[in-house]
């Protein structure tokens, strides 16, 4: 998939989109859901999306809780376009 598609996919869900900004920084579901005010669920469906197309990656993942993300380089990419667009 192109960089535009994946901007794309980012931009369409305004909560995906929130979710996706603040993991510039390494976060936890729990911590995002709280900073964000959105149901944990929610979040947790949003990061797994945003694995599968390796725009996030986990930090810890031998952890079975508090699992840490952040933007992988290729999201870091998307997240430069997705910053350009607004």
């Amino acid at each position: 998939m192109t960089t535009w598609d994946d901007i794309s996919f980012v931009v369409r869900n305004k909560n995906r989109k929130r979710v996706f900004n603040i993991l510039e920084k390494p976060k936890t579901p729990t911590q995002i859901s709280k900073e964000l005010q959105l149901n944990i669920g929610y979040v947790s469906n949003i990061i797994i999306e945003l694995l599968k197309r390796k725009l996030i990656k986990c930090l810890s993942p031998n952890e079975k809780r508090h699992r840490f993300y952040k933007i992988t380089p290729k999201g870091q990419n998307v997240l430069k376009g997705v910053r350009e667009i607004g």
